[in-house]
């Protein structure tokens, strides 16, 4: 039984079609990657999955249950965790309340001080957040904010995370520290991860398997090899960046 699934999932903006009928399903501690260009429904599949958006038909099952009829604030409880497209931090609070916020439901469970230990952990992995704990989030650098959008998902222990579109808006060099974290978090194998993300060629070095998307369906999947390795998927979304 897949981690999870998404069957013939169709979803409607108005009458506008933009999932035609996706399919795609996630392994215990795979790394699965999502790619197409903007308006392909990368973000709209994600968005289903987490609950913000409801389908047309179709369906989402994680471990065999369908999500379909549970609250997006339900699907969280479950450990599916989003870091949305742009970040969408808590701009107004400091770092160390947006980790707080981050663990909600892990603080009314009681689990104060594991989660003391985690965010203690996730500072050792993001230095520079610590050393800006106090600091209003919305006065951190872009890079800044999505490395604390990516731990304020981390200190809520998820058993699998959405992360879609994590290098949007940051400068190449911030780029390739997400994806070295994204890398240390897949070598873990602590959590298994969806990724959503337009530059394809750093999605399919990372990733287990992969999906291409284009105008709401499915193109092509594989491996992330052999994706890279495909010359029409290198031809139509890799560009000069598969040289």
């Amino acid at each position: 039984m897949p981690f999870l699934e998404i069957e013939n999932l169709v979803v409607d903006y108005g009458k506008i079609r933009a999932l035609k009928g996706v399919s795609m399903r996630v392994e215990p501690g795979e790394l699965v990657a999502v790619i197409g260009s903007n308006g392909a429904g990368k973000t709209t599949t994600v968005r289903t999955v987490s609950g913000l958006l409801r389908p047309t038909s179709g369906d989402v099952r994680f471990e065999g249950h369908s999500l379909l009829h549970l609250s997006a604030n339900r699907i969280a409880a479950l450990g599916l965790v989003q870091v949305p497209e742009g970040r969408r931090i808590f701009a107004t609070q400091s770092v160390e309340s947006n980790l707080e916020l981050g663990a909600y439901l892990r603080l009314r469970r009681g689990e104060r001080r594991a989660v003391e230990q985690d965010k203690d952990s996730l500072y050792q992995t993001f230095p520079r957040l610590r050393e800006r704990r106090g600091q209003l989030a919305g006065t951190l650098s872009g890079g800044e904010q999505q490395m604390l959008a990516i731990a304020r998902a981390l200190v809520a222990k998820p058993r699998l995370l959405l992360l879609d579109e994590p290098s949007m808006g940051l400068a190449p060099v911030i780029i390739d520290e997400v994806f070295r974290l994204v890398e240390q978090l897949k070598r873990k194998r602590e959590v298994t991860i969806l990724l959503v993300e337009q530059l394809a060629y750093r999605a399919l070095e990372v990733a287990d398997r992969a999906y291409v998307m284009e105008q709401g369906r499915i193109r092509f999947t594989g491996t992330g090899r052999e994706l890279m390795g495909d010359e029409n998927v290198r031809r139509a979304y890799l560009g000069a960046g598969s040289a």
